[in-house]
This record gives C-alpha cells, sequence and structure tokens, in this order.
C-alpha cells in the first residue's frame, strides 16, 4: 500500500499513508520541513482506541494551508464474523498543519453493517469539501456510487446521496471539480454482460445532485471480477477535463489511456495509450493537472524481475505527451502524483526492500513552454 500525496503553493509535500507495526495500526500525516523536502516526522491521525481498516487504498488526503483533511476507513464497530469487513468511513481534520489532529467525524449516514470505503476527497475552489466512495446500503443487491460535502472545513458532513448503482466494488473512486464549480465523480461501472466501463458523472450545483453518467472510452472489457483499478481526474483553468484509467479491452491487451472533456464531461475526446513497452504490465495510473494544463501522468509498469514507476508529461494541454521515463530506483509500486498552481508536481511511492518498505518524494518543476524538465529534490 502506498501513500496519498499534496504539494501547497509554498511547494512543501504533503503524505498520508497506513502502518502496521506489532497489531497496531495507524493513519499517519507528514509533511515536508522545507518545498520539496526533507519529510517531517509522522503524526498519528486516529485516536489510539480507533482502529483503522487495514485495506489496499491509502487514506485520501487534501491540503489547504495550515488545513489537513483526511478520510479513512474505521473497522465497524458492530462488525460481526459475518461481516468481517464493514467499516465505517471518517473524515480526520487538522487545523495547525498537520501538528494534531480533531477527533473523527462519520461520513456514511447510513447505520448499515457494510463497507464504506474506496473514498476520494477533493476541495474546490470555494472551500467545499467533496467526497465520493462505494458502499452498498438498504440491502441493495448492487454497490453504489456516494457522494457527500463539508460545507464547514471539515466539522460536519451533508446528506449522503446515491450518484449511481451497478458501481465496480473494488475501483476506487475519484473526484475533482473545475473552475466554474463543476464538479465530477468518477469510478468503474458495471455494465450487463459484465462490461466493465470507466464513467463519469457530473454536477451543475457543485455537487448537490449528479447527471447520468458518461462512459469515457468505451472499451468494452468484459470481467467477471473487479480488476481493483481506479480512474484519475484533473481540470485546467480552462475547464478541461481529463481522465486517465486502465482496461484490457475487446483485445485483453492491459493498457493505460487518457481522455479529455470540453463540454463538461457530457462527451470525451477519442482515447490514447500512454504506455509504450512491450512485455510489461502497465498498472494503477494517477494524473496531476495544474491550471495551464501541464500534465504529469504516472503509473506501474510490471515484468517478471521488475517493478518501475514511470512517468508521462505534457506541456501544451494533453495534445503530446512525452515517451514514459523511468523515475524509480529499485522495486516499487504505487505511484501517486500531484501538483500545485505554480506546476510544481510532487511524485510519491512505496520502494521495496529489506527489511522494510519506505515511502519516495520526488519533486518535479514542469515548464510552462516545451522545454527539457529537470527534476528538483
Amino acid at each position: 500500500m502506498g501513500p496519498s500525496v499534496q504539494v501547497d503553493e509554498q511547494g512543501q509535500v504533503s503524505l498520508a499513508w497506513m502502518e502496521e507495526d506489532k497489531d497496531v495500526r495507524s493513519v499517519l500525516y507528514a509533511r515536508s520541513t522545507a518545498p520539496g523536502g526533507p519529510m517531517g516526522s509522522p503524526v498519528r491521525v486516529n485516536r489510539p482506541e480507533d482502529v483503522p481498516y487495514w485495506r489496499q487504498e491509502a487514506p485520501a488526503l487534501v491540503v489547504y494551508g495550515d488545513e489537513v483533511f483526511v478520510t479513512w476507513g474505521l473497522t465497524h464497530p458492530k462488525s460481526t464474523p459475518e461481516q468481517p469487513l464493514a467499516t465505517e468511513l471518517r473524515l480526520s481534520r487538522s487545523t495547525d498543519g498537520g501538528r494534531t489532529f480533531q477527533p473523527s467525524v462519520l461520513v456514511n449516514d447510513d447505520p448499515a453493517v457494510i463497507q464504506h470505503t474506496f473514498d476520494a476527497l477533493h476541495r474546490d475552489s470555494d472551500g467545499r469539501l467533496h467526497l465520493s466512495w462505494i458502499d452498498k446500503r438498504e440491502g441493495k443487491k448492487e454497490h453504489g456510487t456516494y457522494a457527500a460535502r463539508s460545507l464547514d472545513r471539515g466539522q460536519t458532513v451533508t446528506k449522503n446521496i446515491q450518484v449511481d448503482e451497478g458501481t465496480c466494488v473494488c475501483c476506487r473512486t475519484a473526484v475533482t471539480s473545475g473552475p466554474d464549480g463543476m464538479v465530477y465523480v468518477a469510478w468503474r461501472k458495471v455494465f450487463e454482460g459484465n462490461i466493465r466501463e470507466t464513467v463519469v458523472a457530473c454536477s451543475i450545483d457543485h455537487g448537490d445532485t449528479f447527471e447520468a453518467p458518461v462512459i469515457v472510452g468505451h472499451d468494452q472489457w468484459v470481467f467477471p471480477a473487479c480488476p481493483h483499478r481506479p480512474a484519475s481526474m484533473g481540470v485546467d483553468r480552462e475547464g478541461r477535463l481529463y481522465v486517465v484509467w486502465y482496461t484490457e479491452g475487446t483485445d485483453e491487451t492491459p493498457a493505460v489511456y487518457i481522455a479529455s472533456s470540453d463540454d463538461r464531461g457530457r462527451t470525451f475526446s477519442e482515447k490514447r495509450k500512454l504506455n509504450v513497452a512491450k512485455n510489461t504490465f502497465p498498472d494503477h495510473p494517477q494524473i496531476a493537472v495544474d491550471p495551464e494544463g501541464r500534465i504529469v501522468v504516472v503509473w506501474e509498469e510490471q515484468a517478471p524481475v521488475k517493478r518501475d514507476v514511470v512517468m508521462s508529461l505534457s506541456t501544451d494541454r494533453g495534445e503530446t505527451f512525452t515517451a514514459p521515463q523511468k523515475v524509480n530506483e529499485k522495486k516499487s509500486q504505487a505511484p501517486v502524483v500531484a501538483v500545485n498552481s505554480q506546476g510544481l508536481f510532487a511524485l510519491a511511492w512505496m520502494e521495496h526492500g529489506m527489511p522494510s518498505h519506505k515511502l519516495v518524494v520526488q519533486t518535479l518543476q514542469v515548464p510552462s513552454v516545451k522545454a527539457t524538465v529537470e527534476p528538483a529534490r
């Protein structure tokens, strides 16, 4: 399990992740002590008596000034042997730059002893917090995609709304917003015949309601299980929405694709394949987009004897992308990426080693025009 990453306007990098030490599970947060690093000491987000749900996704993270917000799964206090994976979705808040965290608040407003998980978190330009996740409440046969907001800087959460049903059970949701106030939620939807498509639903009323989902890539991928590979989104200042995702399509070839929308997610461009390496397995793509439309996409590339983190970038709003470039040194996985408004990107991933794994952070300043990109540490 890797981290979540954010980078603020001063260039300070923040990470959120989970650890287990001698059967003690913790949600942890750390912030760099200077722009670009090094990272400061970890701070525990959850209270000692809270038992986080150990899962394959990092806690979701948003940082704005001295405010830090983290969503994470709490093992449900009423979980049973019949429902051992039941969770509550919690939202934690810090107002002192992550030095301390207040008691978490409950996100899901239903009492069902089920999983509420695979969550995403986003702050829009007006300060609203948007949350999305997956659960199967009210005894329904199918899982659904749900959303809620916090309108008071994380102190309370609004009534939950169902965005859609028929959701792939463990492909994490994604949520973002545009400069015009549009809110977007992405997830993998299951259609008849076990066809699994990445879809996006938009909200024109700041997340109060959502329109019907729109298929992004029309992959027609038939898969009789959950692939556990989420989509990722970003929006530039012109309102162009970018989506990256994994699919195997009709020919069962693993691939990473990107597509964009200039009409608020109602239609999408033709998809473009980003991975080019032969005899590798591309996986878990993530995207970050700054206001100018500078884009960095990261993903894993696996082979029998290696697991690399690669990136591809665009400085022209997705018209062209560089050839994928390896950024890790040792066997790594679970890359993530974030950006601030000045085009400073922060990449993070989990590096495997003995006797323990470690988190790696790298910053990257992307120029405003096409030019050589020089990594900064």
